[in-house]
C-alpha cells in the first residue's frame, strides 16, 4: 500500500502522511478510541477530495472525516484515512443578510463564524462547549446541540443546505425541496437520482412509517441523534407525512460522515441576541433538590439552563485558568443550575429575573441564589463549558469516561430518570458526574472508571447496557448531542428495534455501497469495548525523570491526562497563548494534544532502553515553544513545557546535543567572559562580517540582529552605586537575572532607581543565573543544580516580609514553577515560590496597600499598549503589569490582546524557525504594534519579546520598570 500512498499523495494538491508519527497522532479523537489510520489527509481542493473518494474505492479502504477531532463517540477514529479539513476548507463563502443566511465550508470555526456575522447583528445559535475551536462540519456531522439550544434549536434545525460529494465521486447538493421537485430528482439518471428513488421506496410504507414513529425516541425531546433520522423524513408529505416540503440535510446532519462528504453547509441564522442578560446561580445540597427545580424553572422563558455538580466544581479549585471564575460560588453546592434570561428591555429583565427568583424561592429547593449579570455570566458559563476538559484534572487511572454521558430524556422525565440513573450506579459503587443541559432533559453523565483495568471494562460495559434499558424505558435518546460513534453505536438496534436498525444499514447501503465513508460508526459498529485507547491490563511502563512530576504520577500519565478535548486548537482571535506554533501552521502536530498524543504512543509502546529516544518524539516537540500556555489554559493542565524540557535531557543523553544548543544553554557564561570587554564584543556581534560567521556557524537566522551586551553589568553597576534607605519601607531583594545583568542592565538600573526613589530597600546578593537557558535546552543536570543552589542561597532570608522580585519573567518565575520540580529541597523551594514576585506582582501589593501612590510619579499623558510575556500570562497574568502602569494620573494603558510574539528564548533565533517565528508575531502582535501611533509607547516585560517586537516592526518596546522610573517626579 505504501506505493499506492505514495502515487496518491503526488496527485493531491493538498498533502498526505502516512509515516509512524502522524498515524499515531491520528489515531484518537477526544474519545476512548484508539486505532491507527491508514494515513492522514489535509485536502486542498474539492478535486483533492474526489480522488480521495475514488483511491478509497478502488483500494478497499475508507475515509475517515474529520474538523477539529473533538468527538467524544469515536467518529473520527478508523483504519482508514483521515480526511482533516479544517486547514484548507474554512472559507465562508457567502452571506445573504436578507434571507439571513451564510454559506460556509466544513472547516469554518464556530465562534470565527460569529465574529464575522456580529457586525451584520447576526449569528449562528448552536454553541457546544468547544465552540472556540469546533467546526461547522463537525457540528453538522453530530448534530450538535450546546447550552443555546433551548432557545435556538440543534444544528439540524440550521442547515438548510449542503454540497456534498457523494460515494462515486459525483457532487450533489441537497436543500428544502417540494414534493413535486422530489419526484423530478427520482428521474435524475445518476447515484443523486438513485438515492431519491430509493429514499422514497423504503420510507413510503405506512407499516414502514408506525414502525419508526414506535421506536424512535420521543419527538418532544430535541436532541435526539440515535442512527439516522428518518424519523424527520416521514414528516414530509411525499412520504405520507404533512409537511409541504422536505430536506434530505435533516438526514445527513447527524449521520458522522457516513453518507457523503460534506463540501458546503448553509446554515439558518438568527438576529444576535439582546445584550442585556441576568443568571440565577442556584445552588443545591443534591443532585436531586437540582433536577426537581428544572421544570419550574423552564416555565420562565430561559436562554440557558445549564447545571454542573460537586465534582466539576472541585475540579475547577486547582485550575490556574477557571479558579478565579469561582467567584459567585456560596459554601460547598451539590449542584449548582445556571439560569439565564434575556431581554431588550432593562425594566422587563428586572421582572422575569424577580418571577423566576419567587419561583425558585417558593420551591424551597435551592440554599443560596446569586444573581449575576452581563459580563460576569460568561465567567459563569466558562466553568460550566470547562467541564469536559476539567475532569482530566483527576490524577491517576480513573477517569470520568465517556459512554453514557450524552443521554437524553423529555425535561419532565429529567429528574425521575436522574433518580433512577443514581440508584443504578451506587449499585455499582459508582459516584457519577453530573453536568450540562438540564433544560434540555439531558444530563452529561460519566461513571468514573480505570480503563486500564480489565475488572472496569468489564463495567464500563455492563453500565451502558444497563443506561441504555433505562433511557429506553423513558422513550429517550442514547445519543443527544455527542453522536453514537463507536461508543453507542452498538446500541442502536436495542434502543429503535430490529427493523428500523436494518433500514437504517439499507440506508447506509444506498448511500454508500462500498462502505467508504466512515465505516463502523452508526451502522455495523463493532463492540463498544474494543480498540480501547489503553490495553486493559498492560504493565505500566516505568521511567526515571529528572524533573518531579509526582503532582501526576509520572510524565506518562502527565501526558496521558490530555483527554483531546481540543482547546489547544482555538485561533488567535479566540484570544489565550496556547498554541501558538499549532497557529501558525495550522497541522494537528503542532498542538499540544499531538505531542501528548505521541508521547503517550511512544513513551508507552516503546521497545528502547530509553522511551525518549524516537526521532518522532523530537519531530513533533521540535515547534513547541515552551510557552506554558498549556500550563494555565488547557482545562487537563497538560504541561508540554516541563515534558518537552525533560524530553530534550533523556533525547541528549542518546544522542548528544548540538553545538547550537550547547551554546544558548551556556549562554550566560560566555555572556559573562564577553562582558568584560562590551565594546569589543559588541563590534563583533555588530559587524556584518563577524557576525554574519557566527549566524552561519551557531545556525541563527540571517534576519536576527545578534542581542548587544550592556555597557556595564548590573551587578557592577549596583556595587559602585548602592543606596542606603534609612527608613525603608521595605527590604526587597532583586533577582539579578541573567538576562537584565547581562543584556538590559539599563532595566535594572531603571528598577533600581524607582525602588530607592520610592523608599525601598533593595539588596542584590552574589547568586547564579536562573538556569532558564539549560531549562530550554534539556540541560536539565545544570539547571537542577543552578535550581538548588539558588533555593540554598534564598530560603532563609526570602521571607513575605522580605520577598525576591524580579524583572524577567522567564527567570524569576521559574521559582514559581519548574524549581519545584527540580529542587531536592521541596519544602524550601515551595516557601522560596510563595514570596517570589515579578516587580509588578510588588507593585501592585505595595500599591493596595498604600505605600505606592500616584503623587510620586508625572501627571504628563501618555498612552501605553502592553504586551504580555507568555510565562507571566500562564503563571501570574498581565494585571499586576496593567495596575502598575496606570497608576501615573494620566497614563492610558490598553493590553494588546495578543498570544505568544514567537521569539520564546532562543527559538525565534535558530533558523529553521524563524519564519514560524514571524509567523506568530504577525498573528495579532505585529499589527497591533504597527497600528499604534508614533508616540505611543510599547510596553513588555520580556526581553525575548521585546527583540521580537523590534525584529518584527522597528519599533523599540520598553520594561514597565523604564516607563515608570521615567515618570517618577
Amino acid at each position: 500500500m505504501t506505493q499506492q500512498l505514495r502515487t496518491l499523495a503526488d496527485a493531491l494538491t493538498g498533502e498526505l502522511f502516512y509515516d509512524d508519527l502522524w498515524r499515531r497522532i491520528f489515531a484518537t479523537d477526544a474519545s476512548v478510541y484508539r486505532t491507527l489510520p491508514l494515513a492522514v489527509a489535509y485536502p486542498k481542493t474539492v478535486e483533492d477530495l474526489q480522488s480521495l473518494i475514488l483511491f478509497a474505492a478502488k483500494n478497499e479502504t475508507s475515509l475517515i472525516p474529520r474538523t477539529a477531532g473533538t468527538s467524544l463517540a469515536g467518529q473520527c477514529v478508523g483504519e482508514g484515512i483521515v480526511v482533516d479539513v479544517s486547514k484548507y476548507f474554512t472559507g465562508i463563502l457567502e452571506l445573504d443578510t436578507t434571507k439571513k443566511r451564510v454559506k460556509v465550508q466544513p472547516g469554518v470555526i464556530r465562534d470565527d463564524l460569529n465574529r464575522y456575522l456580529k457586525p451584520h447583528n447576526l449569528f449562528f445559535g448552536p454553541n457546544t462547549s468547544t465552540s472556540n475551536r469546533c467546526m461547522i462540519g463537525g457540528m453538522a456531522g453530530n448534530n450538535s446541540s450546546g447550552t443555546t439550544s433551548i432557545k435556538y434549536g440543534v444544528t439540524r434545525d440550521k442547515v438548510v443546505g449542503m454540497k456534498v460529494l457523494l460515494s462515486d465521486g459525483s457532487e450533489a447538493i441537497f436543500s428544502e425541496i417540494t414534493s413535486e421537485e422530489f419526484r423530478s430528482k427520482m428521474e435524475l439518471n445518476s447515484m443523486e437520482g438513485e438515492i431519491y428513488r430509493k429514499l422514497y421506496e423504503e420510507l413510503k410504507s405506512e407499516a414502514v412509517r408506525e414502525e419508526i414513529i414506535n421506536g424512535f425516541p420521543k419527538p418532544e425531546i430535541h436532541r435526539r441523534n440515535t442512527g439516522y433520522a428518518v424519523d424527520e423524513l416521514i414528516k414530509a408529505e411525499v412520504l405520507g407525512g404533512t409537511e409541504e416540503k422536505i430536506n434530505i440535510c435533516n438526514l445527513l446532519c447527524g449521520s458522522e460522515g457516513t453518507l457523503a462528504f460534506t463540501t458546503e453547509i448553509t446554515l439558518q441564522l438568527d438576529d444576535l441576541p439582546a445584550e442585556n442578560a441576568v443568571m440565577i446561580a442556584a445552588h443545591f445540597d443534591s443532585v436531586e433538590k437540582c433536577l426537581q427545580a428544572v421544570v419550574p424553572a423552564m416555565q420562565h422563558s430561559l436562554f440557558t439552563c445549564e447545571m454542573m455538580d460537586k465534582v466539576i466544581l472541585d475540579c475547577t479549585k486547582n485550575s490556574l485558568k477557571y479558579r478565579e471564575n469561582r467567584f459567585f460560588i456560596e459554601g460547598d453546592p451539590a449542584a449548582i443550575l445556571m439560569l439565564e434570561l434575556r431581554s431588550s428591555s432593562e425594566e422587563e429583565l428586572t421582572d422575569r429575573t424577580a418571577e423566576l427568583l419567587k419561583t425558585l424561592t417558593d420551591s424551597e429547593l435551592a440554599y443560596a441564589l446569586p444573581v449575576l449579570r452581563n459580563d460576569t455570566i460568561e465567567l459563569a458559563l466558562e466553568l460550566r463549558k470547562a467541564g469536559l476538559g476539567l475532569l482530566g484534572n483527576i490524577v491517576g487511572d480513573r477517569k470520568a469516561v465517556a459512554c453514557i454521558e450524552d443521554t437524553a430524556v423529555a425535561v419532565e422525565d429529567l429528574a425521575a430518570y436522574i433518580s433512577e440513573f443514581s440508584a443504578l450506579m451506587k449499585s455499582y459503587g459508582q459516584d457519577a458526574v453530573y453536568y450540562a443541559h438540564a433544560g434540555a432533559g439531558e444530563l452529561h453523565l460519566r461513571p468514573i472508571l480505570n480503563l486500564k483495568k480489565d475488572s472496569d471494562v468489564v463495567l464500563f460495559r455492563k453500565i451502558t447496557e444497563d443506561v441504555a434499558a433505562l433511557v429506553k424505558k423513558y422513550g429517550g435518546s442514547m445519543s443527544g448531542e455527542h453522536g453514537d460513534g463507536r461508543v453507542r453505536a452498538e446500541f442502536i438496534k436495542f434502543m429503535i428495534g430490529e427493523k428500523n436498525y436494518d433500514l437504517l444499514k439499507r440506508v447506509k447501503k444506498i448511500f454508500d455501497p462500498k462502505d467508504i465513508f466512515n465505516p463502523g460508526k452508526i451502522i455495523d459498529a463493532p463492540p463498544m469495548d474494543e480498540s480501547l485507547r489503553y490495553e486493559p491490563g498492560r504493565e505500566e511502563p516505568e521511567m526515571n525523570t529528572i524533573m518531579d512530576f509526582s503532582d501526576s504520577l509520572g510524565i506518562l500519565r502527565g501526558a496521558e491526562n490530555c483527554n483531546g478535548s481540543g482547546d489547544c486548537r482555538k485561533p488567535a482571535e479566540a484570544g489565550g497563548t496556547m498554541c501558538p506554533s499549532y497557529r501558525a501552521t495550522r497541522n494537528e502536530k503542532d498542538t499540544t494534544r499531538a505531542r501528548a498524543n505521541a508521547l503517550r504512543e511512544f513513551l508507552t509502546n516503546s521497545d528502547k532502553a530509553n522511551r525518549f529516544d524516537h526521532e518522532e518524539l523530537k519531530e513533533v516537540l521540535d515547534l513547541c515553544i515552551s510557552c506554558k500556555g498549556c500550563k494555565s489554559e488547557c482545562p487537563s493542565n497538560v504541561d508540554m513545557a516541563a515534558y518537552k524540557a525533560e524530553f530534550q535531557y533523556q533525547y541528549n543523553r542518546a544522542n548528544g546535543s548540538s553545538l547550537r544548543s550547547k551554546a544558548f544553554a551556556f549562554n550566560t557564561m560566555m555572556n559573562k567572559k564577553a562582558s568584560k570587554i562590551s565594546p569589543f564584543s559588541n563590534l563583533i556581534f555588530s559587524g556584518s562580517l563577524t557576525s554574519g560567521l557566527i549566524k552561519r556557524t551557531m545556525g541563527i537566522a540571517a534576519q536576527r540582529k545578534l542581542p548587544q551586551l550592556s555597557k556595564t553589568s548590573l551587578s557592577k553597576y549596583f556595587r559602585k552605586n548602592q543606596q542606603r534607605i534609612s527608613i525603608p519601607i521595605k527590604t526587597v531583594y532583586l533577582f539579578n537575572d541573567e538576562f537584565t545583568n547581562y543584556l538590559d542592565a539599563e532595566v535594572g538600573v531603571a528598577t533600581l532607581n524607582l525602588l530607592w526613589k520610592l523608599n525601598y530597600d533593595v539588596k542584590i546578593i552574589e547568586h547564579p543565573e536562573s538556569g532558564r537557558g539549560f531549562i530550554s535546552k534539556g540541560f536539565l543536570k545544570e539547571a537542577k543544580e543552578v535550581a538548588n543552589r539558588n533555593i540554598s542561597i534564598f530560603k532563609d532570608i526570602v521571607s513575605e516580609e522580605n520577598p525576591l522580585i524580579g524583572l524577567e519573567p522567564s527567570a524569576i518565575l521559574s521559582f514559581r514553577d519548574e524549581y519545584l520540580r527540580l529542587a531536592d529541597d521541596k519544602a524550601a523551594a515551595e516557601k522560596i515560590s510563595k514570596n517570589a514576585f515579578l516587580l509588578e506582582e510588588f507593585f501592585k501589593k505595595e500599591v493596595l496597600a498604600g505605600n505606592i501612590t500616584a503623587d510620586s510619579f508625572t501627571s504628563e499623558k501618555k498612552r501605553i499598549k502592553l504586551h504580555g510575556h507568555c510565562h507571566q500570562k500562564a503563571l501570574s497574568g498581565v494585571e499586576s503589569t496593567f495596575i502598575m502602569l496606570n497608576l501615573p494620573q494620566n497614563f492610558e494603558v490598553t493590553v494588546i490582546p495578543s498570544g505568544c510574539c514567537g521569539m520564546a528564548g532562543s527559538f525565534g533565533y535558530e533558523k529553521e524557525h524563524y519564519e514560524v517565528s514571524m509567523q506568530i508575531g504577525e498573528q495579532t502582535l505585529f499589527p497591533a504594534v504597527r497600528k499604534a501611533s508614533e508616540e505611543t509607547i510599547i510596553a513588555a516585560p520580556g526581553t525575548s519579546c521585546r527583540h521580537q517586537i523590534y525584529d518584527g516592526t522597528g519599533k523599540k518596546a520598553l520594561h514597565p520598570a523604564v516607563i515608570m522610573a521615567g515618570a517618577l517626579k
